[in-house]
């Protein structure tokens, strides 16, 4: 083979790609290789073994498009090198870039989701999991994307890819990099479109690849790792001493008629998605949208919060599991738990009730990786995590909306794990089915939608009943199978279903002509049923929110929370001060409402000047140094992971993250042993004999998946 006669660069664009009898070894193709091997490797991997669920010509373009402008940008480097370097380093960049990808391949294959920086480097229970069983994940066809690179190697090792010693010239080098720039700008302009706070709330790293790709991913978690890193190098003991002092100032003793009322009882925390408590006893048509739920809100045994407020920020429902479980606030921006749900040291309810004798549980017909609750779980201490992949019916045509396993084939199908458990358990029930854009299959609508003329909102009483229906059947399952009298149940919205963007159509569901802020303040109530054998019923007008959930739910069972740092309040307690602050720094009270930089006369609604009523502007500057306060010390526990610091708890140690796997085979396993070394579980107090078959629903789809 001969060298190349001329320099490519030396001309136009045409020139740069022009080729000769020796045009092919040129650097130019060699890059153009590369590029075309690292694009098809990663795009073959998007579609064979990760589940990304690109719905729609749109999110198809970009899993096309998005592997090839960081691609572009890495192997152009090379191009700025000259003679042999310059291919080997293309040649690198390659290899680089797949391994990264061989990597996620195996690790996605055991847990659903994607590498980060933070499991890494920490030594988490994943990577050693990970570690232990590759052997059996691994595949043969795994290697096949290194092929490429053992054949490019031997090219130019044997040098039969003739080498262009002139290179290109570096402007066209740049301009390279500049095209790969360009190009990761449309991909994020056009994924900004589909998918708005794509990085800001960040909730599923399938998201971020599906969107912008692997290695922009691997860049975002970097930066989202580097930030977590400086901030928690920074966080001392005193920090956390500081923090708990505050809480010491503003704490209250429990409602000792209350304390421990229902000790020892099973607790099932059911997350009603998108539900607001506007909806109890709603009707339309003369029709009540949730009668199941109704009726369990007004019943003897139940106490129910008409007063009742979600806190979320951008991280929406993970928001409010962090403050349910940890009576912890979500972060200003982005997910609590998709950013420091991994690593951070956690108090949260299953791993304190673990402690205590439970057995915990989260059921959830969607991915493990929404939310990164996969990861966050094993910190909160979940023994079990019954995902998507636990759901057969999750995988077949028209069982699923939204986000998630239908309501009423999720409930069901629960059924089956849920008799396994040893009790105590903590078990929580996340139903999906409520949730944005309220759509609904014929054949699953038995319920008149509401007539705004907002589309988007007139569907919501439809998923709504769909929910309350299935509400019903689960509640009828646990009745035969034994296990509703010895269960305190919790029921909570976890944030608001409608947003303010729907302003008249609001109006017109309230019965108003239009709504100013009060209304949109005590638009975002959710309700809060608490239900017990014993337990005084009836509507509680104490004003509270989902940060409050944990101790209150803690102080009935009777679980000291001494030394722990939460910041919520029991609502049982007399003492208990009735401030409800949101994410934002507005904040509520018996008495005023601010909302929006305007103030409420909470009672009457009435607008108030703040700058004209004494009594009002003491008021407000008192309360809002405490939200102030109460946001910002929430804020360094988790950014500063300081709950490793503590040392003051009595009755908790702290959670070994290696101790959970939610492999199910091995949770399965888990579960089967269970039955012999603590059979306490329902399926054991039966003898074996499953009361699976006495759950009754009337979901299409049972008979459809039968036939």
């Amino acid at each position: 083979m001969t060298r190349m006669k001329e320099r490519l660069g030396n001309g136009s664009w045409r020139q740069l790609f022009q080729t000769n009898k020796a045009g092919w070894s040129s650097i130019t193709a060699f890059f153009l290789l590369n590029l075309f091997l690292v694009w098809l490797k990663t795009y073959v991997n998007y579609q064979v073994n990760f589940r990304l669920g690109a719905q729609g010509t749109l999110q198809q373009f970009l899993l096309v498009l998005n592997p090839i402008p960081t691609a572009i940008m890495l192997l152009g480097i090379g191009l700025y090198c000259r003679k042999r370097l310059a291919y080997w380093l293309i040649w690198l960049l390659n290899l680089i870039q797949t391994v990264w990808l061989f990597a996620n391949v195996l690790y996605y294959r055991e847990f659903s989701d994607f590498l980060s920086f933070g499991i890494m480097g920490s030594g988490s229970s994943t990577g050693n999991n990970l570690s232990k069983s590759i052997m059996a994940i691994i595949k043969p066809t795994d290697f096949l994307v290194f092929v490429d690179l053992i054949v490019l190697a031997a090219l130019l090792l044997f040098k039969f890819w003739p080498i262009d010693r002139q290179g290109i010239q570096k402007r066209y080098a740049f301009l390279t990099t500049l095209l790969g720039l360009a190009l990761m700008l449309v991909d994020f302009g056009v994924a900004s479109v589909d998918r708005s706070g794509l990085l800001t709330r960040s909730f599923d790293n399938n998201y971020i690849v599906k969107y912008l790709g692997m290695n922009e991913y691997a860049a975002f978690n970097g930066w989202q790792t580097y930030k977590q890193s400086d901030s928690r190098k920074k966080a001392s003991a005193e920090d956390l001493q500081k923090v708990q002092d505050f809480l010491n100032q503003n704490k209250v003793p429990a409602n000792l008629s209350y304390y421990g009322q229902q000790k020892g009882k099973n607790v099932m925390m059911i997350h009603l998605e998108s539900f607001q408590q506007f909806l109890i006893d709603y009707k339309v048509n003369g029709q009540e949208v949730t009668p199941n739920l109704n009726a369990f809100y007004h019943d003897q045994e139940t106490r129910s919060f008409d007063n009742f407020y979600n806190q979320v920020g951008q991280g929406k429902t993970s928001d409010a599991e962090m403050m349910q479980e940890n009576s912890l606030y979500g972060l200003s921006t982005g997910s609590a738990m998709t950013k420091y749900g991994t690593a951070n040291t956690f108090e949260a309810m299953p791993g304190i009730l673990g402690q205590q004798g439970y057995t915990s549980a989260a059921f959830h017909g969607d991915v493990g990786s929404f939310w990164n609750r996969n990861n966050t779980y094993k910190s909160f201490g979940y023994n079990y995590f019954f995902s998507k992949d636990y759901y057969p019916n999750a995988n077949k045509p028209g069982n699923n909306v939204g986000y998630g396993l239908k309501d009423k084939l999720f409930l069901q199908d629960s059924a089956q794990y849920l008799e396994q458990l040893p009790q105590p358990f903590y078990a929580k029930m996340i139903t999906v089915t409520n949730h944005y854009p309220y759509d609904l299959d014929k054949q699953n609508v038995s319920f008149p939608a509401t007539d705004t003329g907002d589309k988007t909102v007139d569907g919501y009483v439809q998923t709504a009943h769909y929910l309350d229906q299935a509400f019903g059947e689960f509640m009828n399952y646990l009745k035969a199978a034994g296990l509703y009298d010895n269960t305190l149940f919790v029921l909570y919205g976890d944030h608001y279903g409608i947003s303010e963007n729907h302003q008249p159509a609001i109006a017109k569901l309230l019965g108003k002509d239009s709504v100013n802020n009060y209304d949109l303040a005590n638009f975002q109530k959710v309700p809060l049923m608490i239900h017990g054998t014993g337990l005084q019923g009836g509507i509680d007008h104490t004003y509270g929110g989902e940060i409050d959930m944990m101790p209150t739910i803690m102080n009935l069972l009777g679980v000291s929370m001494d030394g722990m740092t939460v910041f919520g309040h029991d609502l049982f307690s007399q003492q208990n001060p009735q401030t409800v602050v949101f994410r934002n720094g507005d904040w509520v009270t018996p008495t005023y409402t601010k909302y929006r930089n305007k103030y409420y006369d909470t009672q009457t609604g009435q607008e108030l000047d703040i700058d004209h009523d004494p009594a009002l502007k003491s008021s407000a500057a008192r309360v809002q140094a405490y939200a102030d306060a109460e946001l910002s010390n929430s804020d360094k526990v988790i950014t500063g992971d300081l709950l490793r610091f503590d040392k003051n708890r009595l009755n908790f140690h702290q959670i070994n993250k290696k101790s959970y796997d939610y492999q199910k085979d091995k949770a399965l396993t888990a579960l089967k042993n269970s039955q012999q070394s603590n059979p306490t579980s329902a399926l054991a107090k039966h003898q074996g004999q499953s009361t699976v078959g006495d759950y009754k629903t009337d979901a299409p789809e049972v008979s459809q998946n039968k036939n």
